[in-house]
């Protein structure tokens, strides 16, 4: 009978300690995800837009202070004067509560084989020690990988998932890529 009320009162207590560890006061907060993104023609705003749809992340436009130029030949030169001249170009807004997040998506056009200047003074502006960043891209045809591996190499200091680059605004194959990384279920 000792013996029962022992082995008893030890099975209460490990449950005890057990549900003490799945109660609300020990669950880990959730994480918060955050979706940056500098669109000049809407195609990395429509992909931003869709993996915000999916992950349930804030989304953040990274607005330059002085916009682009509308028309597309006067753009390219003045980003390739960026470019040329390692330009900072000044971003408008910046985010709330920065320090919440836990997972920082970055995207960006490709321009001049790249990301766009303005992408280096937004991750200039923040401190990603223990972030985790993503990197997506939308292009017409080429130097995609070169521009994730570029966002990669401006946040030194984050945790990276593999990217993501997108042709103009196709969303195809982005929900696969958030499962293969663990974002989504």
């Amino acid at each position: 009978m000792k013996a029962k009320l022992i082995t008893l009162l030890a099975v209460l207590l490990f449950c005890a300690g057990a549900n003490a560890q799945n109660s609300p006061a020990n669950e880990q907060p959730a994480k918060k995800i955050l979706i940056a993104y500098f669109s000049w023609g809407g195609n990395t705003q429509h992909v931003a837009e869709h993996i915000a749809s999916l992950t349930g992340g804030t989304l953040f436009r990274i607005e330059p202070e002085k916009p682009y130029p509308t028309e597309y030949k006067p753009c390219t030169e003045v980003a390739k004067a960026e470019k040329e001249s390692n330009a900072r170009p000044v971003i408008k807004n910046k985010v709330e509560n920065w320090d919440e997040y836990d997972t920082v998506f970055i995207g960006c056009p490709v321009w001049w084989w790249t990301a766009p200047m303005i992408i280096n003074t937004f991750t200039e502006s923040y401190d990603f020690k223990g972030k985790t960043v993503i990197p997506f891209c939308t292009y017409a045809s080429t130097y995609r990988d070169e521009t994730l591996a570029r966002i990669v190499e401006l946040t030194p200091a984050a945790k990276h998932l593999k990217g993501f680059g997108a042709v103009s605004k196709n969303t195809k194959g982005i929900e696969e890529w958030l499962r293969a990384i663990r974002i989504i279920r």
